[in-house]
């Protein structure tokens, strides 16, 4: 059978909760999602705000601050949002990536690897002094540097402290991550941070959390799974899972594996408008992108990290970018598309944003700006508007200035 992009649009708007709102609970929702993506600390709490039906800011902030939710870094090396229990069970699938990048990882470009840098250093003892001093009190990777430097005054800071960073499961503490609060990275180990009670699993096969991924993704190719999570060998991993998967195609003739019960709505079913902070996963986890950006948007995810700005879906596809502004007791939000947009679908994301304010900024008066682009656009581009205004709402027409 083969699977059209927008069949795959939809199987993965409904596994991520992006076709309704879920009644789930938080908990539930980051399980299910396994994980979200979390460097920006508030992209979390934007992701939930259009997934859950109802979700308040606190709801999250409390399970971070009670040691039910941590962020630590995991797939892709990056930091994610996950629950403890989930920490304690995925950290050792995911040590295999942060072994094998530590190994080619270097800081700064042209200069040498910090494995290279730490050559007759005993890295069991450096570990062991890590997580002593982390352990001791959550601590900023400079902090870190300067206590490893003492122990080891001839060998780079900067490598030492890699090493720990690399080699051990750690968490970032609060006040980071908590909606309204600030902070810089403070690290402690996962097991310090949880308790002593709490160990983590000792299986270290990928083959549940690469279930648990096309339950949330699929269907999908082995590297997409691979992009999710940058482990290796998952070609064997996917075989030895063929028996208990279903199997596709997509209209480039690529093998799609999927959980047997995993949903495939109709490709025809309503998607409604979803803000998406910075960084969600339903843009980083697939090696083909195409089931959520149209062939018409060329910028990629660097170009969302350089410009920080959030994404809009319209039809279930990456058509707009979103930021807004606080200035006077008002917070506006300027919306602007990447591809032509209807004026009912322009009513449709400004109603969408209005819910998004609500969310984010419920004690101010707010602006939203939705800025229709003339033509496809490969990015962000930069505009005049001729605005129509409206109550709280502007729909304007926004024109790529000539270089």
């Amino acid at each position: 059978m083969i699977l059209s992009r927008r069949a795959l649009n939809r199987a993965l708007l409904e596994r991520q909760l992006l076709l309704r709102r879920s009644k789930m609970s938080v908990t539930d929702a980051i399980e299910h999602l396994v994980g979200m993506q979390a460097q920006v600390p508030t992209d979390p709490y934007i992701a939930l705000s259009s997934r859950l039906v109802g979700f308040r800011a606190d709801e999250l902030a409390k399970l971070i601050t009670d040691r039910g939710a941590v962020r630590t870094g995991l797939m892709r090396a990056t930091v994610h949002l996950v629950t403890a229990r989930d920490a304690l069970a995925m950290r050792p699938v995911i040590a295999s990536v942060y072994e094998r990048l530590f190994l080619s990882a270097r800081g700064d470009v042209g200069v040498p690897t910090f494995a290279s840098r730490l050559s007759g250093v005993d890295m069991e003892a450096l570990l062991r002094a890590g997580r002593k001093s982390l352990d001791e009190s959550p601590r900023t990777a400079a902090e870190l540097r300067q206590i490893l430097k003492k122990r080891w005054p001839t060998v780079d800071a900067e490598a030492l402290a890699a090493a720990v960073h690399f080699s051990l499961p750690l968490v970032q503490v609060p006040p980071r991550g908590v909606w309204g609060a600030s902070g810089q990275a403070r690290h402690t180990s996962l097991e310090a941070w949880l308790g002593t009670k709490k160990d983590l699993a000792h299986d270290a096969t990928p083959d549940e959390l690469i279930l648990r991924y096309l339950r949330a993704f699929g269907p999908a190719t082995v590297a997409d799974a691979r992009i999710w999570s940058r482990l290796a060998g998952l070609r064997e991993v996917f075989e030895r899972l063929r028996p208990r998967l279903r199997t596709f195609r997509d209209e480039e003739g690529r093998e799609l594996f999927d959980v047997r019960d995993g949903p495939l709505p109709d490709p025809d079913t309503p998607a409604p408008p979803r803000f998406l902070p910075q960084y969600d996963n339903i843009f980083l986890s697939h090696e083909d992108r195409s089931r959520v950006v149209s062939d018409d948007v060329r910028w990629s995810q660097r170009e969302v990290m350089v410009g920080r700005f959030g994404t809009v879906l319209v039809d279930g596809f990456i058509a707009a970018t979103w930021k807004t502004t606080r200035k006077d007791g008002t917070v506006s939000l300027r919306v602007e598309s990447v591809v032509p947009l209807s004026k009912r679908d322009k009513e449709a994301v400004a109603a969408e944003g209005e819910r998004l304010l609500a969310f984010t900024d419920p004690e101010v008066s707010h602006q939203v700006n939705v800025v229709q682009a003339t033509k496809s656009t490969a990015g962000p581009a930069r505009t005049r508007t001729r605005a129509i205004r409206k109550p709280g709402v502007t729909l304007g027409r926004a024109r790529k200035k000539e270089a």
